[in-house]
């Protein structure tokens, strides 16, 4: 929210209304959702990790009700996915339902950057803040420790006369650290003599990039994770073989690392409304979505589960179902579709959006022409959904400065492109009582039956999924595979990978590779640069242009405004 949209709504800050909140013991949440004492793990008062021995005790529970919160093609400045997934969940709280929310764990990349946390927003939060948007309770540090140890160990294992032929040009595994860093994006290490290893080019990534963390969003349980683990691919020996983890010995090392962040951390909303926060994969190359564990065991104890994909619908909804559900074995009963009418507009035409600068004075007035015409974005993104045969329901975060008309416009379009409903949502000033005309839409919507399906079969070749993707989805015309892309797609059907499914890396930005294309670019030509391989994680990714796995801080870190108060509290997270 703007600094103009906070005093008109008269709202303080996002850390003064989570700090002033009154919060349960987190023993009292379990509690109320069937948590046995245990099975849970105390980090304090106010969070805690559950076993996944729930899950047997639970397995003969029906499934709860599945929704997955999503968005169109957002502007830097998002719009407000996790404030409606965190609002739509105390909304169902309002109107009597048993629910629950799965999302994604902040990395401190952006939030000491420019992005802030991802705790949601104004009245629609998890708390507390400070723990979610920081440490929570070490996962990530797990992720970067068990990641690191791996490149350590093929460093040693070169170093040590190589006995797996290990090519030091051919190495695909970097080191990782949360913080946005771009001085470490490519660096040289085993400087200084024989002693310190062997010299060559490396990089750093930003932890969340690691494909440790894919993995733990992905798996299933412990012994499924130490199976992917052991599968990663690290590099090729100097006769093009790949080499794993598993090859390296390392991989019962990283399990044991691990052994702790397999289990889903658990947290409460601002309305006490319980919500697992569990892995934090990125959602360009890695597919964008909470753990798969977190929403197993929140459909046996909830009702209604609520999980949200990172990105627009093109990237983590897209990734949630041919990915995440494939391997889950869950199917969604329901999709929200957030958008907003400044964006709408921006993909009419209208303005430039910066991240961290004030919003053009032009997507605050009202302009029906300019909406219309951004909405074939909004349309696009509905179609393709419907694609998997699942009910989308619009919710249309709503700013003090969208009129009743602008609503009552993106409400026809939407509902005449195929969408159950169009609902404003005001859960960020009002919380819960804002969602709860979300919620009832979204309850109808769970209830229709649900025809389910994936975009396409993984016994397709390579190029045909990625054509289905980039045409049924982005509205691309053709696929240009540039001379490397080629290749691997030669090597991986040598190595039997062409079963994997398909995580395209692309802008969020844009329904095409190129952020500067807005609204709903028809025809075009994307280009694959390369493709790469997360074996361990279990799937391809096609890159459509440069993927930065390494953010950088801007010229003013949002960490500056961080610090302690005179009484030691945390002031300046937002």
């Amino acid at each position: 929210m703007s600094e103009q949209t906070i005093q008109k709504n008269n709202v303080p800050c996002d850390l003064d209304i989570a700090q002033s909140a009154k919060i349960m013991p987190i023993t009292e949440i379990a509690e109320k959702m069937g948590i046995l004492d245990d099975e849970l793990e105390l980090y304090g008062r106010y969070k805690a990790k559950v076993s996944l021995d729930v899950l047997e005790r639970l397995k003969d529970r029906p499934d709860g009700k599945y929704i997955d919160v999503t968005a169109i093609t957002p502007t830097p400045l998002g719009e407000g996915k996790t404030v409606t997934t965190i609002g739509l969940s105390q909304g169902l709280g309002k109107i009597g339902k048993n629910v629950c929310t799965c999302i994604r764990q902040p990395s401190l990349g952006p939030v000491f950057g420019i992005k802030g946390g991802a705790a949601g927003g104004g009245y629609s939060q998890v708390i507390p803040m400070e723990d979610f948007n920081l440490h929570l309770t070490g996962d990530t540090h797990a992720v970067s420790i068990s990641h690191n140890l791996l490149a350590a160990f093929i460093d040693a294992s070169i170093l040590h006369h190589n006995p797996l032929n290990i090519d030091p040009l051919k190495i695909l595994w970097p080191r990782v650290v949360d913080v946005s860093d771009r001085a470490l994006r490519q660096i040289v290490i085993g400087l200084g003599g024989k002693e310190n290893g062997y010299p060559r080019e490396t990089g750093f990534d930003i932890s969340v990039a690691s494909e440790v963390m894919a993995v733990l969003a992905l798996t299933t349980d412990l012994f499924d994770l130490r199976k992917r683990l052991g599968r990663m691919v690290v590099g090729f020996t100097y006769d093009g073989k790949p080499v794993t983890a598993e090859d390296l010995k390392c991989a019962g090392a990283m399990t044991v690392l691990m052994k702790d962040a397999v289990k889903p951390n658990l947290m409460q909303t601002l309305e006490h409304t319980p919500c697992f926060v569990h892995a934090g994969p990125f959602a360009n190359i890695a597919h964008g979505n909470s753990s798969i564990i977190a929403d197993r065991i929140a459909l046996k104890l909830a009702d209604y589960v609520v999980t949200e994909s990172g990105f627009g619908a093109d990237c983590g909804a897209e990734k949630f179902m041919d990915i995440k559900c494939r391997y889950s074995g869950l199917r969604p009963n329901c999709v929200v579709m957030v958008a907003s009418i400044r964006a709408l507009k921006m993909h009419g035409g209208l303005g430039t959006v910066v991240a961290g600068k004030p919003l053009p004075e032009e997507l605050t007035k009202e302009n029906i022409p300019a909406l219309e015409k951004g909405c074939e974005n909004l349309i696009k993104h509905i179609e393709s959904l419907l694609n998997y045969g699942v009910p989308v329901v619009v919710a249309v975060n709503r700013f003090t400065t969208d009129t009743d008309k602008e609503i009552e416009t993106v409400r026809r379009i939407a509902k005449e492109a195929g969408a159950e409903d169009a609902i404003p949502s005001e859960v960020w000033g009002k919380g819960g009582n804002g969602g709860k005309e979300l919620a009832e839409a979204v309850v109808k919507a769970c209830d229709k039956p649900s025809n389910f399906k994936f975009l396409y079969d993984l016994d397709l070749p390579i190029e045909e999924k990625i054509e289905i993707i980039a045409t049924k989805i982005y509205g691309a015309g053709r696929i240009e595979y540039a001379p490397e892309a080629k290749k691997k797609i030669k090597l991986y059907n040598e190595f039997g990978y062409d079963k994997l499914p398909i995580n395209m890396a692309k802008t969020h930005l844009s329904l095409s590779h190129d952020p500067k294309l807005k609204g709903r670019p028809r025809d075009f030509t994307l280009p694959i640069r390369d493709i790469r391989a997360s074996v361990g994680a279990g799937f391809l990714y096609p890159l459509c242009g440069d993927m930065r796995t390494m953010p950088g801080l801007p010229s003013t870190p949002a960490g500056q405004k961080v610090d302690i108060d005179e009484t030691g509290k945390t002031v300046g997270l937002f």
